[in-house]
């Protein structure tokens, strides 16, 4: 046997090794979100609970192996090197979906990715048989893919998206009607109870459901299945007398149910995730195996049809590295976190950081006017009565963007569903599941007021859209790779692999860089830093609209589309830069520390003449490129004389103001003023020799419309710019003389 397929084997252990430490980083928010989101422990308490669930949760995946070997195609109709280029194309493939969705931004599942590789490599190498067998139609790519096992997986991850919403809904708005926010002195009564429904669940789903595979052959789980009702309330009751004596210690039991939580959905999420990242190599491993006790390339792998139980050895090797890829990312965990904490948290600040669509609109519409009917048909005592159980108090005072209440309802509707998944065999996208519960318990909670419910729900929307195109581009490149596999030979295996090798090493570096930049974006956290940062955001961006505008005049008179593209693209993201610092205003003023009132009001004013400033630049920019993008006729000698004469006056001011504004000294401010009034006497006689061009017929009608423009957001852009300098020096002026003072 050909020793390019040991090699094929150490490629997909690699890939393995290396998916392992990516997927790790990416999913285990899934488990620990609600324990961080809840303040409920330290990070290092949280990882420590939740490696004990890995590792007992990755000797309970044998089974879900089968996916991979199986679940998707019928191993027994392809031979040993078809199903070798089969397993190597689905995992080149999540490789390049992994390296383009890093560098577009993208949320992905490893689900997903793992379903759609395998469907269409499958596919590819079914069409690949196809092809070189005339006797055989396209009618028997029915009887290559295992159409109906994969259409269950498929509609059981379409389907936990309505259930795990659903539920996280109800559980929520039960537990906060019996409990309220204020749920301290009714806790201390009840709260055993509650407490033990949730770890009676944990115990059954988690370790009856999860570990059934090990404990399949012990009477006493037989007799649990025999007596399902009588056992669970037995259990509900034992849970529930010992959180009760354990609440009369002064313990905090809630702290308890979430980290056993945690425990359980680490085991769900291990027992369930793991295909997704070693299931392909395994399985590729185990059908070298198969070929080489024959010596046989050309065998048919019917072995891989057969349940066969998984190394015991590879999934205790898996678990450990995923425990240490889990504690050596402790960061790029937390940084991943911020998308749902941000989604769910209490309140309705910052969340504009998702854009305003027409189905958010029209589905906050719908809910206020199912509201509205509901509050005709309740009476208003039901309706106060119900309210006050949802009025928001911050009583464990811990700054947590939820409380402990929601974390646990967070955490025990997810691992029961992800573990009821993995007892039928059933890869569930532990991703979706979590997601869903989470927005599920955040809406039910409240927390989507009005101010904030359009872009909350934009948000979600971009995150599952991104699932849904996480399929379609699973299945078209894994299909495209497959092709040039099966059909390239070695030659093509050898340039395919090279660029994925390079694909893994970019990414690896960009996710470094974008990291980087990320913490350099975090908002500062002292009255100087916050100053310190927007003054230098003020001197960059009035240096780009320098260039822009300049840039700008220029391609206009000289026809330059693609000049002029570019500047439309640079111009709407200094816009868009400055529309999300105005959006993020509040949060900002918020953690500015000692009330400051002249340094919010400064913060406020400096923040919307960027936003105004920037906004001016982008209807100069849009107009002109239209214009020339369209093939209309340019600007005559005369307007272009203006123009220029224009653009040598805004030059001239606003390198007077990018040189006060870098080196703090205001000593030109009145020539800056005297020069602006200046350029709007220019302006105004512009505008006025352009409409007696006008009234004479002697001026184009487009070209007189961007030139009228041009003039108007000018005149708008550089009073804008004149008075971001005016309240710098106003603010930096009150700085010094409050110092002076001190």
């Amino acid at each position: 046997m050909s020793e390019i397929y040991t090699v094929i084997v150490g490629i997909l252990g690699i890939l393995a090794v290396s998916g392992l430490f990516v997927g790790v980083t990416n999913d285990a928010v899934n488990f620990l979100n609600s324990a961080l989101g809840s303040k409920a422990a330290t990070m290092r308490t949280i990882l420590l609970v939740a490696s004990v669930g890995i590792v007992i949760g990755v000797v309970t995946s044998s089974g879900m192996m089968e996916v991979a070997r199986s679940g998707m195609f019928n191993p027994q109709l392809f031979t040993f090197h078809e199903v070798m280029m089969l397993y190597l194309g689905v995992m080149f493939a999540n490789v390049i979906l992994l390296g383009l969705y890093n560098s577009w931004g993208l949320p992905t599942s490893t689900t997903v990715s793992l379903i759609f590789c395998l469907l269409g490599s499958a596919v590819a190498v079914s069409v690949y048989k196809i092809s070189n067998d005339p006797a055989v139609g396209v009618t028997a790519l029915s009887d290559y893919i295992n159409s109906s096992r994969a259409m269950g997986v498929v509609s059981a991850i379409l389907l936990s998206v309505v259930i795990a919403f659903s539920c996280g809904s109800v559980l929520m708005y039960l537990s906060r009607l019996i409990f309220s926010f204020r749920y301290t002195t009714l806790f201390r009564r009840y709260g055993s109870l509650w407490c033990g429904i949730s770890l009676t669940a944990v115990v059954y789903f988690a370790v009856f459901k999860g570990l059934r595979s090990m404990l399949s052959g012990y009477a006493f789980v037989q007799l649990v299945d025999d007596h399902l009702l009588l056992s669970l309330a037995i259990c509900w009751a034992i849970c529930s007398l010992l959180l009760f004596f354990i609440q009369r210690f002064k313990v905090n039991i809630l702290r308890i149910t979430i980290l056993s939580g945690v425990f359980a959905l680490s085991l769900a999420f291990a027992g369930n995730d793991l295909v997704n990242f070693i299931g392909v190599p395994v399985a590729g491993f185990d059908a070298y195996s198969f070929a080489r006790a024959t010596g046989d390339p050309q065998m048919l792998m019917t072995p891989l049809a057969e349940n066969v139980p998984a190394n015991l050895s590879i999934l205790l090797v898996a678990g450990a590295v995923m425990i240490v890829a889990l504690w050596s990312s402790k960061e790029a965990v937390l940084r991943v976190t911020k998308t749902e904490l941000s989604l769910s948290a209490q309140g309705d600040d910052g969340q504009e950081q998702y854009a305003s669509s027409v189905f958010s609109r029209t589905l906050v519409r719908i809910a206020l006017n199912i509201n509205n009917g509901i509050e005709r048909i309740v009476p208003a005592k039901v309706r106060a009565a119900v309210g006050k159980r949802f009025e928001y108090e911050d009583v464990e005072h811990s700054g947590a963007p939820y409380d402990m209440i929601r974390a646990t309802v967070n955490l025990t509707t997810s691992a029961l569903l992800i573990s009821l998944a993995t007892s039928l065999k059933l890869p569930l996208s532990t991703t979706y599941v979590c997601f869903m519960v989470a927005m599920g318990s955040s809406l039910a909670d409240r927390a989507w007021g009005r101010e904030s419910a359009v872009y909350r729900i934009s948000g979600v929307m971009t995150v599952i859209a991104g699932w849904f195109v996480t399929a379609l581009g699973g299945f078209l490149i894994s299909f495209i790779v497959g092709l040039v596999l099966i059909y390239g030979g070695t030659v093509t295996f050898v340039v395919v692999t090279i660029l994925c090798g390079w694909i893994l090493f970019r990414s690896r570096f960009s996710k470094k860089a974008r990291a980087a930049a990320a913490e350099e974006a975090e908002a500062p956290a002292t009255n100087n830093d916050i100053i310190a940062a927007l003054r230098e955001e003020v001197g960059r961006t009035m240096e780009c609209a320098t260039k822009i505008y300049d840039r700008t005049l220029i391609a206009v008179l000289k026809e330059n589309r693609k000049v002029l593209r570019d500047m439309v693209k640079e111009s709407n993201d200094l816009f868009y830069q400055s529309r999300d610092r105005k959006y993020a205003m509040l949060p900002t003023l918020k953690r500015l520390q000692g009330g400051d009132v002249n340094t919010a009001h400064y913060y406020v004013q400096v923040v919307d003449y960027l936003n105004e400033m920037t906004k001016a630049l982008v209807h100069i920019t849009r107009p002109a490129f239209e214009h020339i993008d369209n093939n209309h006729e340019g600007l005559s000698v005369d307007q272009t004389r203006d123009l220029m004469a224009i653009n040598d006056d805004v030059e001239a001011i606003y390198r007077r103001i990018n040189l006060m504004l870098r080196d703090g000294d205001f000593t030109d401010i009145e020539l800056v003023l005297s020069l602006r009034d200046q350029l709007f006497e220019a302006i105004a006689e512009a505008i006025k020799s352009e409409l007696t061009r006008i009234n004479e017929a002697k001026s184009n009608t487009k070209a007189s419309m961007l030139y009228l423009t041009i003039l108007t957001e000018t005149k708008n852009m550089v009073l804008q710019s004149r008075n971001l300098l005016k309240s710098q020096q106003y603010f930096l002026k009150h700085r010094t003389e409050k110092k002076w003072i001190k």
